[in-house]
């Protein structure tokens, strides 16, 4: 029997830096897929990359057919016309059907509901949040055209064999909602890579904070706080620099490891709020390096309106670092007493007031609580779990084939 193939879409360049939850939750599962399948995946090119053609390839050593379907330059800031849309168009008149496909936004699968085969949608974050005002504006372009949305979802979501929520809540409103479909709804944790996101221990860990303070021409004793993602009304970035502004303690300072459209704003605030000596914009950076930013921070920040489960929230944890989070998506749900805070008003002082309870006490919050919090949510044993349910389908689907009745 050939082995089942999969094809991914999604509008990114797995060999290319690219912010976001979705980018690293393919990543993994392309480098954890098991040998049983092959893989190909649609994603996007940089300008003057061949369009439309299937490359043989490897990410991570896995063996995988790669097409770019559009090429893309920066894909950390918005560009004038949606990549959403881009990638949609250039599917027009394709069939790229394959035994399995998996999608992490519904509007390309506009053009996919006469592929034949098994479909898989992806939902990141709570939908119904994402539409609400108090989301920021311009959060996604579908807040202007919410009854628009919903009435696109209704029509392709039936072409699902699959649909996977990183967020409880959602996952039960796609139950209600589609009550016809319930048993195709599951809750899917997220997952961190576990061989690159793992505690420092001990001194080693002191070693490290220490090397980066002097780095950044910083006191030694500097306690460092991270923020990392796109710079997005999503996170609100601003919400978290004015908690900065409001904590008395003064030996605290901000890493920011992102880039997004609201950089702009971001600088300006920090000038507005004279806090250039008390946080860092490190850019987008690479995964090793924001294993060691986790590896040597004190807490780890989450300013949020919306959203599912933060890949850099169990990333963190895995590195054994503390969270302080707004009450938004699932990471109130995951956290222990030992392992964070949800803050439950979203102000500047709010979120301070949280941040320096953590900060005050090292040993309540400790590495191992939240390394403990953060296992059942390792890669391997998430992705093996979507690929067994897969291969049952697989084999199910072969042998419903194998003893239908001949036409006569």
């Amino acid at each position: 029997m050939n082995k089942p193939v999969l094809t991914i879409f999604y509008q990114f360049n797995p060999w290319q830096s690219s912010i976001g939850g979705i980018q690293t939750f393919i990543r993994a599962f392309i480098k954890y897929a098991p040998d049983e399948f092959e893989l190909r995946m649609v994603g996007t090119g940089p300008p003057g990359s061949a369009l439309g053609v299937w490359e043989a390839t490897e990410y991570a050593g896995r063996p995988i057919q790669f097409m770019a379907l559009v090429a893309l330059g920066e894909d950390n800031i918005r560009p004038l016309v949606p990549t959403t849309i881009s990638y949609t168009a250039a599917l027009i008149g394709r069939n790229l059907a394959s035994d399995f496909m998996h999608f992490y936004r519904i509007e390309p699968t506009l053009l996919t509901l006469n592929w034949a085969g098994d479909k898989t949608l992806f939902i990141q974050n709570d939908i119904r949040k994402q539409m609400q005002q108090n989301a920021g504006k311009q959060a996604i372009l579908w807040q202007r055209f919410p009854g628009a949305y919903f009435a696109l979802e209704k029509l392709l979501i039936t072409q699902f064999n699959q649909i996977y929520s990183c967020n409880s809540e959602s996952a039960q409103h796609y139950r209600e909602v589609y009550p016809d479909l319930a048993d195709r709804v599951a809750f899917l944790k997220n997952c961190f890579d576990p061989e690159i996101f793992y505690p420092k221990l001990g001194t080693e860990r002191e070693t490290q904070r220490r090397e980066l303070a002097q780095e950044l021409g910083l006191a030694e004793t500097v306690q460092f706080v991270l923020f990392a993602g796109r710079f997005h009304p999503q996170k609100d970035p601003l919400l978290l620099i004015r908690a900065i502004a409001a904590l008395e303690n003064t030996q605290v300072h901000l890493l920011m490891a992102g880039a997004g459209e609201l950089e702009e704003a971001v600088r300006g605030e920090i000038d507005r709020l004279n806090l250039s000596d008390r946080i860092t914009l490190l850019g987008a950076v690479n995964s090793d390096r924001l294993a060691q930013l986790y590896q040597v921070a004190s807490a780890f920040v989450l300013s949020s309106v919306y959203e599912g489960l933060p890949l850099a929230v169990l990333e963190a944890l895995a590195c054994g670092t503390p969270i302080v989070t707004t009450d938004s998506g699932e990471t109130p749900r995951l956290l222990s007493p030992e392992s964070g805070i949800v803050c439950r008003e979203r102000t500047p002082e709010a979120l301070a007031h949280a941040l320096s309870q953590v900060l005050a006490a090292p040993t309540r919050y400790s590495c191992e609580a939240c390394v403990q919090t953060a296992q059942p949510y390792s890669a391997p044993t998430v992705v093996a779990e979507v690929y067994r349910e897969m291969l049952h389908r697989w084999y199910h689907s072969k042998a419903k084939h194998l003893v239908s009745p001949s036409p006569n």
